[in-house]
């Protein structure tokens, strides 16, 4: 058993374990082996960090042996630079969520972290899968932990939210069962996803495919028009929830892409590359729109997600090292930055039980730590220079402009509309004078919340300034997919 393997097991077992003391009497032993467990995680992550090489586009940390030999499947794990930096985001993700969730959850306190834990090791499993079943077995037990926590510990609609979470991703997947079958059989019995790269397959054939797989990722970013579940399951999610759904789950989907979509079928990708910019053009003008009349601050930060994610799909699409690198440090930067919006969220809304913006103001007078962070992440939200939402959306409009100087235009108005909307939620919120009564007896964060908070913010700064280790890590297989793009062309 490898890193890897230790990585996606290890939160799963601690998760287990959990399930298995189950007591609410024994909610301070579950709390500290959570935190334990999810320590744990991260520190066998590091590892994968400091031994990675960044010359090459290899496949690293590999693990191969057979799981299902009647048909060929086996447990085949591994890492390059397209992947590489997930790992370490997701078990990061999950001490965050831990500690967020110490004093608030009060009721099922074993199964709320066992969840979590159990979560967060699948998700690695994903981004760590060179199997094409073992990837989908990962891929499609992720919403299993995520329905329970969105439908155990949500809000008033927590029921529907769930149940529409869990539908639109699972339908969404059901094509790329079918696509993952036929790859199957086309290269001769083999679930293989480096073999399924180099198969020769026709124009038609790679289309089928594309769309396929476009079903199951696209509701997973997600893109526009299959984005509504979204608001729905982070307006219901309790805080822990939002922050994983938004920091790693979206994550899930836009991987897909680079692992699945634009290798195996790379001249549909070419040739279907327009419905794709022309879908994340909609996310990022009318998604950045629909963000400005919210009233709700969920709901806005999660329209602000949608957004964000068009730039990822962008970037990808656009075939240059810089967009697609771009994309790759926007996915990362944008589960530090919107992380920490739902967890700013939270503070407030386990205070005053209200995510109505106009159940705020002046909170700066009575919080003035909290919203001095809290400011800073919705800077970053806006894509302020020095901080990691600017990186990733400076890449990709950068690589743009070098296909197209319109399309950059249009996606540059995220900038715009960015600022506009989290500015206005940031006025209404923090500054002013203190707005009502609830406003007027906040205590400002503890320190719990200060360290959820403060690491987040370490992240963001460092991210921020010196992104130099995020793109090493990732050019050489960014150079290689695209060169096989590229190569890939059909008479």
């Amino acid at each position: 058993m490898g890193l890897l393997s230790i990585a996606i097991w290890l939160p799963i077992a601690f998760g287990t374990v959990l399930l298995a003391l189950g007591r609410d009497e024994r909610a301070g032993t579950v709390r500290a082996l959570s935190l334990v467990g999810a320590v744990a995680s991260l520190a066998v992550t590091l590892p994968l960090v400091a031994g990675f090489d960044n010359g090459t586009a290899a496949m690293q940390f590999v693990e191969k042996m057979p799981w299902i030999e009647r048909f060929n499947v086996h447990y085949h794990l591994g890492i390059d630079g397209l992947s590489m930096w997930f790992i370490p985001l997701t078990a990061f993700i999950t001490v965050i969520v831990v500690i967020a969730g110490w004093e608030v959850i009060t009721e099922r306190v074993a199964q709320y972290h066992g969840a979590f834990l159990i979560l967060s090791g699948l998700m690695i499993g994903v981004f760590a899968a060179l199997d094409g079943l073992l990837f989908y077995v990962f891929f499609e037990a992720t919403l299993i932990p995520m329905y329970i926590i969105i439908g155990v510990w949500g809000g008033p609609r927590r029921v529907y939210a769930a149940f529409k979470f869990f539908l639109y991703t699972l339908l969404g997947s059901l094509l790329m069962l079918v696509a993952l079958v036929f790859l199957y059989f086309k290269s001769g019995g083999s679930f293989d996803i480096l073999a399924w790269h180099k198969l020769p397959l026709a124009l038609p054939t790679q289309a089928l495919l594309f769309f396929a797989f476009f079903a199951a990722f696209s509701v997973k970013v997600p893109m526009w028009p299959v984005h509504t579940w979204l608001p729905d399951a982070h307006v219901e999610a309790p805080t822990g929830g939002s922050v994983v759904l938004a920091a790693i789950m979206l994550k899930l989907g836009a991987y897909g892409f680079l692992r699945f979509s634009m290798p195996i079928a790379p001249d549909a990708a070419r040739a279907y590359d327009w419905v794709i910019i022309t879908l994340s053009i909609v996310a990022v003008v009318y998604i950045g729109l629909v963000a400005l009349v919210q009233l709700d601050m969920k709901k806005l930060v999660a329209y602000s997600s949608v957004a964000h994610m068009g730039f990822v799909t962008l970037g990808f699409f656009i075939f240059n090292e810089l967009g697609v690198a771009g994309g790759i440090v926007q996915m990362i930067s944008h589960g530090f930055v919107s992380g920490a919006m739902f967890l700013c969220i939270g503070v407030l809304y386990d205070r005053v039980h209200s995510r109505d913006i106009a159940a705020y103001g002046g909170v700066v007078n009575t919080m003035p730590k909290f919203a001095t962070l809290a400011v800073f992440f919705a800077m970053a939200n806006c894509g302020l220079p020095g901080t990691a939402g600017f990186v990733g959306e400076w890449m990709v409009i950068l690589g743009t402009v070098k296909v197209n100087f319109w399309i950059a235009a249009l996606a540059a108005t995220t900038l715009v509309f960015g600022a506009a909307y989290t500015l206005w939620m940031v006025k209404r919120v923090y500054f002013g004078d203190v707005a009502n009564d609830d406003v007027r007896t906040l205590a400002d964060i503890n320190a719990r919340e200060m360290l959820a908070l403060g690491l987040l913010a370490a992240a963001t700064l460092y991210m921020g300034l010196h992104p130099k280790p995020f793109t090493d890590a990732m050019n050489a297989s960014v150079a290689e997919l695209l060169r096989h793009v590229a190569l890939s062309k059909l008479p």
